[in-house]
C-alpha cells in the first residue's frame, strides 16, 4: 500500500488550524510548507513577523499544535540554511523535517548532520529535497545520513498547484538504482494522472496537496491513491 501524506501552505495559523481540520482521524501525518521568501519567492506560516505571536505558546511549552493529538507534523523547509532553525521547529514539533540540498551550504549542512544528538535522531526522521534542476550526484555526500529522499515534482516550487516536471521522472529511476533500499517520497503535482507513473519510477510515499485539498471527499480520494 502506498504512503499518503497531506501537504498544506498556509498564511497564518488560522489557515493552518482550518486546513489541519481537514485530516484529523483521516491520515496520521500531515507536511506543512514552510517558504521564506528567500529560498523561494513566497512567504509562509511561521515566517512572517507578525506570525511570532502565534508560535509563542507553542515554543514555551503552554499550548500545541493544532491538532497535535491527533496528528503529526512534518516540515518542509523551503528556507535558506533552514539546519540553523532545527531547534525551533523541533520545538514546534516536529515529527520529520525536509532539508533542500540547493538552499544548504554542503560542509555545514553535513556537519549538522553527523553531528545531530541521537536523541533528536531518534524522534525526528531526516529527509533531504531535490529540485528537478539539480543533479541527484548532489546528494551523495549526505545520503547515508538521511532517512529518506524528497524529490520535487514540480520545477517552481514553494507554491501549490504547479504543472508536473517530467524529469522528476528520471531521478527517481536513477535514485533507485543507486539506493535501492531508501525511501523516496514525492511533492509536487501527485494526481492521479502521475502517480501510477512516479510509482512505477520507484517512488514509495506521495505527499498531496491541491488534489486531496479539492476533493469532495478527502478519506476515499486517499484510499484510491493508497491502492494505485
Amino acid at each position: 500500500m502506498t504512503e499518503i501524506t497531506p501537504a498544506v501552505l498556509v498564511e497564518n495559523f488560522s489557515e493552518l488550524n482550518e486546513k489541519l481540520a481537514k485530516f484529523v482521524n483521516i491520515t496520521k501525518m500531515v507536511q506543512i510548507d514552510i517558504c521564506d521568501g528567500k529560498f523561494v519567492p513566497s512567504i509562509s506560516w511561521p515566517m512572517h513577523a507578525s506570525d511570532k505571536t502565534s508560535v509563542d505558546g507553542i515554543l514555551d511549552e503552554e499550548e500545541g499544535m493544532p491538532f497535535w493529538d491527533s496528528l503529526d507534523f512534518e516540515f518542509d523547509l523551503m528556507i535558506i540554511n533552514a539546519h540553523k532553525q532545527f531547534e525551533f521547529f523541533s520545538k514546534l514539533g516536529a515529527r520529520s523535517l525536509v532539508f533542500h540540498i540547493e538552499a544548504e551550504t554542503e560542509k555545514d549542512f553535513k556537519e549538522f548532520l553527523e553531528s545531530l544528538d541521537p536523541y533528536w535522531r531518534d524522534n525526528i526522521k531526516i529527509g533531504i529535497a531535490i529540485n528537478t534542476t539539480t543533479d541527484t550526484a548532489k546528494l551523495e555526500p549526505f545520503i547515508n545520513c538521511v532517512d529518506f529522499v524528497q524529490c520535487m515534482g514540480i520545477e517552481k516550487i514553494g507554491f501549490q498547484g504547479e504543472a508536473f516536471d517530467e524529469r522528476v521522472l528520471k531521478q527517481i529511476k536513477d535514485l533507485r538504482l543507486k539506493y535501492p533500499e531508501i525511501p523516496i517520497s514525492i511533492d509536487g503535482a501527485v494526481n492521479k494522472k502521475t502517480a501510477p507513473r512516479l510509482l512505477e519510477a520507484g517512488a514509495n510515499r506521495l505527499v498531496i496537496g491541491s488534489t486531496l485539498l479539492h476533493s469532495y471527499d478527502i478519506r476515499e480520494t486517499i484510499k484510491e491513491f493508497e491502492i494505485l
